[in-house]
Formats: C-alpha cells, sequence, structure tokens
C-alpha cells in the first residue's frame, strides 16, 4: 500500500494510507539504510493492524529549499545573507545584511561575514541532503 509520512521524530512516526486510515511506525520499520524520513515522503508499506512495516521511501519530500542553491547564494551573495533569507533565517539574514552593508565602516564585521558566508557555502556543499534538510530547513540552526 502507498501512503504518505505525516510525522516522524526519528524514532516514531505517522503514516497516512491511500486507503484513509492512519497508521504508527517506528525507525525499526524503515527498510534498507534508511533512518529518517521527512514529514510528506511518499512511501510504500504493509499494513499490519494499525501499523505499518516493511516500508520503503518512493519520493522524499525534501523541502522547497536545495542545498546547492544555497550554497550558490552564500558564496556570490552570502556577505548580505541571501542564503539565510533562501532557508528562512530572517533575524540572521538582517545580522549578515547590517553587517555586510554599514558594516564595512568599520571593516571589520563585513570580513567576518565575508568569512562566515565562505564556511557555510563549503558546510551546504559537504553534508548530505538528509541532513542539510534536518539542520537547516526543518530545524532551527542559523549559522554553520
Amino acid at each position: 500500500m502507498r501512503g504518505k509520512v505525516l510525522s516522524f521524530n526519528g524514532s516514531t512516526g505517522l503514516i497516512s494510507g491511500d486507503d484513509g486510515k492512519r497508521y504508527t511506525f517506528s525507525v525499526s520499520d524503515l527498510m534498507g539504510d534508511t533512518v529518517y524520513v521527512p514529514a510528506g515522503s511518499t512511501i510504500d508499506f504493509e499494513a499490519s493492524g494499525d501499523s505499518a512495516v516493511s516500508i520503503y521511501v518512493i519520493a522524499t519530500a525534501l523541502g522547497e529549499r536545495n542545498k546547492y542553491v544555497a550554497a550558490l547564494l552564500a558564496f556570490f551573495f552570502g556577505l548580505w545573507g541571501v542564503h539565510k533569507f533562501y532557508l528562512g533565517k530572517t533575524t540572521a539574514g538582517i545580522v549578515m545584511l547590517v553587517c555586510g552593508t554599514i558594516g564595512w565602516l568599520l571593516v571589520i564585521p563585513g570580513l567576518i561575514m565575508c568569512f562566515v558566508a565562505f564556511i557555510e557555502t563549503i558546510i551546504y556543499l559537504v553534508k548530505s541532503d538528509q541532513s542539510f534538510y534536518e539542520d537547516y530547513v526543518a530545524g532551527n540552526k542559523s549559522w554553520f
């Protein structure tokens, strides 16, 4: 049967099946080397009462944010925090925008923002898609 993941906290979760019923599952029910499934992911599973077992991920919903786009924005426009706004981290984006514009009057804040943007570009590129999603899209991580 097919369905969509409604929620998953890393150990247990809830699936909405195509039959209209909801099924619970645990991380041990995930097949292959899958250990995390974001909400909204399309999955195939076997129903066993009110539980889902033998869960295979068909399409992962990693959100609208792409790590490569974020890395490019950080590299080219990171001084002004454009990548932070793209990831929905408005406060961090405003800090970088202020330091990247009027901060240059003091020189040091502008240099720091260039360094931060460069480091974040590298971090975004080396993280796995799942780790990037957990930290920067679903999570509250704003810096590094």
